[in-house]
């Protein structure tokens, strides 16, 4: 089994061809066996379908979902969608604009569930309806420490756009809104290092490898 090769100065990404006889495995994709396999997936997932990679995330995915306000050009939202992926979130929700720069997911979007909500009151509903509190991610007066606050088990992680961050809107819909503390001269930090920050911490809390 040989190593395909990316054009970015000839690292090795992937698996070529599967010798013969290939597995009689139903997850398998022929089309992957015959010609290679060139995806950003993990090994364990070398071959196989997307349906079968995504049914078999789901059957172990967390029960934290990721929402991103969607007001205006974001390359941000891509990187929320990538961590999501990478912590196992249970959905990203959209809302705002339906269209959204996909660059930065690097096509875990095909992996990841993506909803979209028009507005913040079709959001909240949403979440509501779901019992879901909505935990506000952001810098704002009167916000607690993420690492100091609870964070509960079931719940939506909620991030604002670069720049302005959480919209008036989107911190009436929160149950309560926290913050990662900060110690340059910056006065934030992007909503795509944001979310891997807080879905991390959401994994070592109640992640399968927590402390009991």
């Amino acid at each position: 089994m040989t190593a395909a090769h990316d054009d970015d100065g000839g690292r090795e990404v992937g698996v070529g061809p599967h010798p013969l006889p290939w597995p009689d495995d139903p997850r398998l994709d022929p089309d992957l066996l015959a010609e290679g396999d060139r995806r950003n997936v993990l090994d364990r997932y070398r071959y196989w379908r997307r349906e079968a990679v995504v049914s078999d995330l789901d059957a172990r995915r967390h029960p934290f979902h990721v929402a991103i306000e969607n007001w205006q050009h974001d390359m941000n939202i891509g990187a929320v969608v990538r961590n999501a992926n990478a912590f196992l979130a249970a959905e990203v929700h959209i809302v705002g604009r339906r269209r959204w720069n996909r660059r930065g997911a690097m096509v875990t979007d095909r992996y990841q569930h993506v909803r979209h909500h028009e507005d913040l009151a079709t959001f909240a509903a949403w979440a509501s309806g779901a019992e879901l509190p909505v935990i506000g991610i952001d810098l704002l007066p009167g916000s607690r420490p993420l690492y100091a606050a609870e964070l509960p088990v079931r719940c939506v992680l909620l991030f604002g756009q670069e720049g302005p961050g959480l919209s008036e809107a989107a911190q009436s819909a929160c149950d309560q809104v926290l913050h990662i503390p900060q110690f340059g001269s910056t006065r934030s930090i992007n909503a795509g290092v944001a979310s891997g920050i807080a879905m991390y911490e959401w994994v070592r809390r109640h992640g399968p490898e927590a402390a009991p």
